[in-house]
């Protein structure tokens, strides 16, 4: 393909991961894969979205999707995550055997569709964060936390530092990450998953904080 048929675009990149997928039987992944697409649809609708219009890469563990031009990065940044922790906590009221707790990353940048899903390194780098260290770490050592959020450094200057985001810049801390010889920079929220004026005590009865990590133990030199 010659490079004037290329078609180049600015998007919104969503990466989601269950953890712990692989430990799962058939009967169990099968019911991961059902309560994580149930608790995506409904964080998208209420936020005014339909994932029908997203252009996934979905494989048995999670997805990669490209969302639609024109998207509010600021409210998928924010009210969405937010909507997404909430489900994810009703999911696992009754969770049995296997709780449903997952990773996410949010980045974006330029990229163009290929035949085997969206090229460019804006998709390299919403999945390099999915899979830093620190980030799978966060679950690992916080029994409590069902969602473990990373955005990308520049969706972090330019979405979340505006105010314009419900989750505020204070919850996050940065973190840089080596893999495949690049170097790739994020900030990880260790605080709740709840809008800035909600207060510490928000949520009612039973409700409950992520345990905020000291970051020296997480960040990647």
């Amino acid at each position: 393909m010659e490079n004037g048929e290329v078609q180049l675009s600015y998007r919104l990149l969503l990466a989601v991961d269950i953890q712990g997928y692989s430990r799962r039987d058939t009967r169990e992944q099968l019911r991961a894969q059902r309560l994580l697409t149930e608790a995506l649809d409904g964080a998208a609708r209420g936020v005014g979205l339909d994932r029908a219009g997203w252009d996934k890469q979905v494989g048995g563990d999670g997805e990669l999707a490209t969302l639609p031009e024109g998207v509010d990065p600021a409210t998928v940044a924010g009210e969405f995550v937010i909507l997404l922790d909430g489900a994810l906590r009703e999911v696992n009221r009754d969770a049995g055997r296997f709780r449903l707790r997952v990773r996410l990353s949010l980045h974006h940048g330029t990229l163009t569709a290929g035949p085997f899903g969206p090229a460019g390194d804006a998709p390299i780098v919403v999945q390099r964060l999915l899979d830093a260290a620190p980030l799978r770490r966060l679950l690992a050592d916080d029994a409590d936390r069902d969602l473990a959020y990373v955005v990308s450094d520049s969706l972090f200057d330019d979405v979340v530092r505006t105010g314009f985001c419900a989750l505020p810049p204070r919850g996050f801390r940065a973190v840089k990450v080596a893999a495949k010889g690049a170097v790739f920079r994020g900030h990880i929220l260790t605080g709740r998953a709840a809008r800035e004026d909600a207060g510490e005590d928000a949520g009612g009865p039973g409700s409950r904080s992520a345990r905020v990590l000291e970051f020296p133990a997480l960040a990647l030199n």
